[in-house]
């Protein structure tokens, strides 16, 4: 059985194989993971009654799990998904006007070497993408930009030395995994770029043509789950500036308790410090190497003051006031009962519109549409 606090189960929208969902006003749209693996389009001006308006599809082989609108603009991923399909559909960026939603029409595409792009920000002109590069060891990443968007330009780009094999750097992971950008975020005129099992790292785009190692750091050799995201917070808690950093519980490198998420002092960029940790209580009862997909997948970008909800995996919505860096708490949560056969949820990504409603996506099912007082 479900079961919530502060919560309140309005209604679930059935569309599985989810994988990201964005809210632009009042409209919904959904990126798939695996068939029908493309991107639907959804009106929730009723809530309790979501209405599909348009559905955008990739061919087999391919998909765009990820998906961000801004000012009448929709980018996708477009990423290898599999061994089979069309090589010629090709990695990169699905670009279409959504001035009307219900009549998505693609303008562009920009098109990449390899596997394509896996996550990335968007804020209307540029993308701040992760993509598979030719020359390129793993993904890096990218500043795009989108003043036009039927002809997206390369602004910058960065990597970890020793990525760029066709530059003869020597590359240094012989004995730990290929390097891989994640997911970059932008605040202002930083970037806060998840590396994977690389960790993070904090980047100065003050000039985006030449971005700017300011500081980075790893868990990974320590606590075996991939950075997922550094979500920064725009204002000052305690006198502090915060991040917020979640690692995915997939991928461990040994056999681990379920993944949780980090809370970092960078006041002082040079030198990011953690000072708190949040896991859902009971989750990990004794440190004992538990599955995969039990613990922390990812923050939602959207989010109101110091609450934050998160996408727990098994343990479905977890909303957390960070008004206290030092000690996060968790103040409403809505875990769903496991879909007809399978034994735990899979809650993937999370996203909140301005009425406070939360847009909880499944891997296994689809979208519940949860009201809270707490946003």
């Amino acid at each position: 059985m479900a079961s919530a606090k502060n919560t309140k189960h309005l209604t679930r929208f059935d569309c599985p194989g989810g994988g990201q969902v964005w809210i632009d006003g009042h409209v919904l749209y959904i990126g798939h993971m695996r068939q029908p693996s493309g991107t639907t389009i959804v009106d929730v001006v009723d809530p309790r009654n979501p209405k599909v308006l348009a559905r955008v599809e990739v061919p087999p082989g391919w998909h765009s799990h990820k998906v961000r609108v801004a000012d009448g603009i929709m980018i996708v991923n477009h990423e290898r998904h599999g061994t089979e399909g069309d090589a010629g559909f090709g990695g990169g960026l699905g670009i279409y006007d959504v001035s009307r939603p219900s009549e998505p029409r693609q303008i562009g595409k920009w098109r990449t070497h390899g596997k394509g792009v896996h996550r990335y920000d968007f804020d209307g002109r540029y993308a701040y993408i992760s993509p598979t590069v030719e020359g390129y060891v793993g993904n890096i990443a990218m500043i795009l930009d989108l003043a036009d968007p039927t002809k997206p330009e390369e602004v910058g780009r960065w990597w970890i030395p020793g990525q760029w094999k066709a530059g003869g750097e020597p590359y240094p992971w012989e004995s730990w995994t290929p390097p891989r950008c994640h997911h970059p975020m932008r605040m202002g005129d930083r970037l806060y770029v998840s590396y994977w099992h690389h960790g993070y790292y904090i980047l100065d785009i003050a000039d985006m043509t030449k971005p700017k190692l300011i500081a980075g750091g790893n868990t990974s050799p320590a606590f075996p789950h991939p950075t997922h995201t550094c979500l920064p917070i725009p204002e000052p808690l305690k006198g502090r500036k915060i991040m917020v950093v979640a690692d995915e519980d997939v991928a461990k490198l040994w056999p681990a308790a379920p993944a949780f998420t980090w809370i970092y002092d960078i006041t002082n960029e040079q030198c990011p410090v953690p000072i708190a940790t949040f896991q859902v209580a009971g989750l990990d009862k004794d440190g004992s190497p538990q599955p995969a997909m039990m613990g922390c997948h990812q923050p939602s970008e959207r989010f109101k003051g110091t609450v934050i909800p998160f996408a727990w995996f098994a343990k479905g919505l977890r909303i957390l006031d960070i008004a206290d860096p030092y000690a996060p708490r968790e103040i409403a949560f809505y875990e769903p009962d496991p879909p007809e056969g399978y034994e735990l949820a899979s809650s993937n990504d999370v996203t909140i519109d301005d009425r406070g409603i939360c847009y909880v996506i499944d891997r296994q099912r689809g979208v519940d549409i949860i009201e809270t007082s707490v946003l």
